[in-house]
């Protein structure tokens, strides 16, 4: 199995509430690094077999059709991730061998 992840920002101009709020509340934790936060939104999208290249393009259709609102918000990636429990069951089993 593999992943599409799909990321979706507010446009810049667009005022970001949620953001602001985040951006206040990190000084008062002691986190003072950062002088903008910007809120988005991920999609996973898991696909029954590998993400080829035609599985990609209907997940950027898909981004730009259902997933965003192309009014206030961009689709900024859309990337093929590999299933973290497939890495997981592959790195067990490497570490598995390498014991014996």
């Amino acid at each position: 199995m593999g992943n599409v992840v799909v990321d979706v920002m507010l446009k810049p101009e667009i005022l970001d509430p949620q953001g602001q709020a985040v951006a206040g509340a990190l000084p008062r934790l002691g986190i003072d690094h950062f002088i903008d936060v910007r809120q988005g939104k991920r999609f996973v999208l898991t696909v029954d077999g590998e993400v080829t290249d035609e599985v990609l393009a209907a997940a950027r259709r898909a981004a730009e059709t259902l997933l965003s609102n192309p009014v206030i918000e961009d689709v900024v990636s859309v990337r093929a991730e590999q299933d973290v429990e497939a890495v997981r069951a592959e790195q067990d089993t490497a570490a598995a061998e390498s014991a014996r």
